[in-house]
């Protein structure tokens, strides 16, 4: 890893990233889902898609769907108005009016190529991606429609936030009842996404919550970390569910925090984020292959997970847009380390230099373990956003 010799030279060399991240965007990423993922003939993408981009299976899954619409709506306001980016997202769009929800507005997880469902709606984050998704169309084309469905979904989330599953929900109640971090996470981003519509008063009174779940109750002080799962009065488990430690899920959360940070102009939430970040980056990060793992046990016990040592996409990327925005905002130099470790990983074991995309899974040592550049979890998002946010973070910086 490199060094640099002064805040100048910081700032000069983080500012050198934007360019390669906003041709990585435009140049390789969205061009590679532009090209292959769009079915023609039923609506809608496919997701699973292999290395190459073809397609492997058929089944559409409503939160990919709704991530993909959301990238090409938002791309096409904050990059460029490409007449073609807006194409994907009206017919995505199309797509997830006519097939994506029950007769109660919750959104299946997942359909047939032609539109059938296949899972029930027992999972929130089709509703969340959903939100994100027409909102972000209303944002270029302020539909009635459209801010319906998205705020009409949005309230339904609220509603249900408590027990997102519902009748889904498999535990049985009052042995071990916790909650799970991903909801409250989500919300510091959907709230924000949401704004425009839903106005600045009802967000302000919105926020306060959000941060105090985040960064109160599922952070526990005495571990320096955020746990996945906690019981009910936000005390730990000592169990598999209750040590659960997602590295990535909890460096996301501390962009979203540090986003809510910046509209507060709250210094003191944006640096605790930030060192939140570090010391989560110093407990996941794998010393002797390098990158991050997916899974920890919080007391450094076995995972429950097989999956534990892998190395995911979503969770490199993330971490480097939290580290591109905890520099701008803080320059601390810690983020220029980490920032260039995690990149120089990064980009030398995920990114394809054949066929184009990235690959999303490697094995503890880096290897390639799935070919695919898209699948029932993987699609037209993570990287996507994080390209553009690290790119527009960077060119930020004035030299």
């Amino acid at each position: 890893m490199s060094t640099v010799s002064s805040p100048q030279s910081e700032v000069q060399l983080m500012h050198s990233f934007a360019a390669k991240y906003r041709d990585e965007l435009t140049q390789n990423i969205l061009p590679f889902w532009l090209h292959h993922s769009m079915d023609a003939e039923n609506g809608g993408f496919f997701t699973c898609l292999d290395q190459m981009g073809n397609v492997y299976d058929t089944d559409k899954f409503i939160w990919l769907q709704a991530r993909q619409v959301w990238c090409f709506s938002f791309m096409y306001k904050n990059v460029s108005p490409n007449p073609e980016w807006l194409k994907m997202a009206l017919h995505g769009a199309d797509f997830l009016q006519k097939y994506g929800r029950d007769t109660n507005g919750n959104w299946y997880f997942s359909l047939t190529k032609e539109g059938q469902p296949i899972i029930q709606p027992y999972n929130i984050f089709s509703d969340c991606f959903a939100t994100m998704a027409f909102a972000a169309l209303y944002k270029i084309n302020p539909l009635p429609e459209w801010k319906k469905i998205a705020i009409d979904t949005f309230e339904n989330i609220i509603a249900r936030k408590d027990n997102p599953k519902g009748k889904y929900n498999k535990l049985f109640p009052g042995t071990r009842d916790l909650k799970n971090f991903s909801l409250p996470m989500i919300l510091c981003n959907l709230s924000l996404e949401l704004e425009p519509l839903l106005g600045k008063e009802r967000v302000d009174k919105f926020v306060p919550e959000i941060i105090h779940e985040v960064m109160n109750v599922f952070y526990q002080p005495h571990l320096d970390l955020i746990l996945e799962n906690v019981f009910i009065d936000g005390s730990s488990s000592d169990s598999f569910e209750g040590r659960l430690v997602n590295p990535g899920h909890s460096i996301e959360a501390m962009w979203f925090i540090m986003d809510l940070g910046k509209r507060l102009n709250d210094s003191h939430l944006i640096q605790k984020a930030l060192d939140i970040t570090f010391k989560t980056l110093d407990f996941g990060w794998d010393n002797e292959n390098g990158g991050i793992f997916y899974f920890k046990d919080a007391k450094g016990y076995p995972p429950q997970q097989l999956e534990w040592d892998q190395k995911l996409w979503w969770v490199h990327v993330e971490a480097l847009v939290a580290l591109a925005k905890g520099y701008v905002l803080t320059k601390d130099a810690r983020c220029v380390e980490w920032f260039q470790r995690i990149h120089e990983y990064t980009w030398s074991h995920f990114k394809d230099p054949n066929y184009g995309e990235w690959f999303g899974y490697l094995n503890r040592e880096g290897n390639v373990l799935l070919p695919l550049k898209g699948g029932k979890w993987k699609g037209c998002f993570h990287i996507p956003r994080a390209l553009y946010l690290i790119s527009e973070e960077l060119a930020s910086l004035n030299c």
